[in-house]
């Protein structure tokens, strides 16, 4: 308790010791990004039944689950290949710009979401937003690594990624709204993406209120192109020509390894979430009607607005128990705690009013914590030349297989006639989670490498 005590504030220097105006800008500019990241992801789940009754014929909706699949791996795998993409540019153009593109991009596209005539149209369109959106996080998580100080940098990170979870909350507040004023009948859910087209307006934000990360810059300038800290003070035999940052991050044996270790634990993490966790609205649904309510739909928005607190809560505790525990144990108690939730929430829970408490927890992990470290600890594992380029890998790259999972899960659905032994099926990739992290460098109270 001693330790996280010191890590909330309770040494003499305390965290935030050193922080100024610019490090709030990069912050606010990194996390409001990420906020409409989180709407636009969470508002395709709380929309889609009803995308789904007004854009798919009578026939195909004895499929809806296999074609939600479609829609949500779409999106998905748009993020993925965006973000890749992203990452790699962000090394090469720098983090202020590639911000401002991707956030300009996803607002479009989300604005153009509206308009859908078909389904079709209705996951092209989520694709190309997803391209988009992909950009965005991995820009931001360097940006701020390479701004902030050491000591309050892994707070910063998780005061980031609450960001995603701020955005689901805020997409689950305007739909519960929408949907209980029906300004457009049927065809209500368009206004949520109208709502996601605001976000191009940020772009004016981000082009006065913040600069261009020095660390980056000065990487760049001292041509130091060693992908980690093991080899960077023989950086220079690499020559003056610069590698491509990803041939450069797969390259060396040290970065190699930490790259596929990371990656390996971020799709345990977009596995869990994509093919599990966001089943959990329907689940509510479910149990709902089994239990006869009269709202099963207002229930299902109880439950999401729960999960996603219980998120934002792990958001913004996850730097200081990060600092406190170490990178390793926090990452095991992540995993350990996605597991056991996983279990309690689709076997155990048996009645609504339990899963509304139930819910909280388990956003609290396969949320919050679960998504919290990406932010914290991949920056630390490589140089300012290829930081973006490898978050991006961990973090987007796994969407390039995960994308594939919510057509299973949909499938398994519909083949079980129910969310639970889908989940619980699906819930085994946690046990990857438990593994991986006996394996990874810590880097608790080291600096970030430059």
């Amino acid at each position: 308790m001693s330790r996280i005590a010191a890590a909330i504030g309770g040494s003499k220097v305390h965290w935030y010791t050193g922080l100024g105006p610019v490090h709030w800008r990069v912050l606010t500019a990194c996390f409001l990004g990420w906020v409409f990241d989180g709407y636009e992801a969470y508002a395709l789940f709380v929309v889609l039944p009803f995308v789904m009754k007004s854009l798919l014929a009578v026939d195909q909706l004895n499929q809806r689950a296999i074609w939600a699949g479609v829609a949500i791996s779409a999106t998905l795998l748009g993020w993925g290949i965006g973000g890749m993409a992203g990452g790699i540019l962000a090394d090469y153009l720098g983090r202020k710009r590639m911000m401002m593109y991707s956030v300009f991009g996803y607002a479009l596209f989300a604005g153009l979401t509206a308009f859908s005539t078909s389904f079709v149209a209705f996951c092209v369109l989520r694709f190309i937003t997803g391209l988009a959106m992909g950009s965005e996080w991995s820009t931001g998580v360097a940006l701020l690594a390479e701004t902030w100080p050491d000591r309050a940098r892994p707070k910063g990170a998780g005061f980031l990624q609450s960001g995603f979870g701020f955005g689901t909350l805020i997409a689950a507040l305007v739909w519960l709204g929408l949907s209980q004023s029906a300004l457009l009948g049927d065809e209500t859910w368009r206004l949520v993406f109208v709502v996601g087209a605001l976000p191009a307006l940020f772009c004016l934000y981000i082009r006065r209120a913040i600069g261009e990360s020095e660390k980056w810059a000065e990487a760049i300038r001292a041509q130091r192109w060693a992908a980690t800290d093991q080899i960077a003070p023989h950086a220079a035999a690499l020559g003056k020509k610069r590698p491509f940052t990803l041939s450069e991050v797969l390259r060396e044996p040290e970065s190699r390894q930490r790259i596929v270790l990371g990656f390996l634990l971020s799709l345990t993490t977009t596995v869990g979430w994509w093919a599990i966790s966001s089943w959990l609205p329907e689940f509510a649904t479910q149990m709902a009607k089994a239990q006869g309510l009269s709202s099963p739909a207002l229930f299902a928005a109880r439950t999401a607005l729960l999960y996603t607190c219980g998120a934002v809560f792990a958001y913004l505790l996850s730097g200081f128990i990060a600092d406190a525990i170490g990178r390793r144990a926090y990452l095991f108690f992540t995993y350990l705690g996605a597991l056991t939730l996983t279990v309690v929430t689709y076997l155990w829970t048996n009645s609504p009013q339990l899963l509304l408490w139930v819910s909280f927890v388990n956003g609290f992990f396969t949320l919050g914590c679960a998504y919290s470290w990406m932010a914290i600890y991949p920056p630390e594992l490589f140089t300012s030349s290829v930081r973006a380029t490898a978050s991006a890998f961990i973090f987007n790259g796994a969407r390039l297989i995960a994308w594939l999972f919510p057509i299973l899960a949909g499938t398994l659905i519909q083949t079980f006639g129910g969310v639970s032994r889908a989940a619980l099926t699906l819930g085994c990739i946690y046990i990857v989670g438990l593994i991986v992290p006996w394996f990874v460098p810590e880097t608790v109270g080291k600096p970030l490498p430059q």
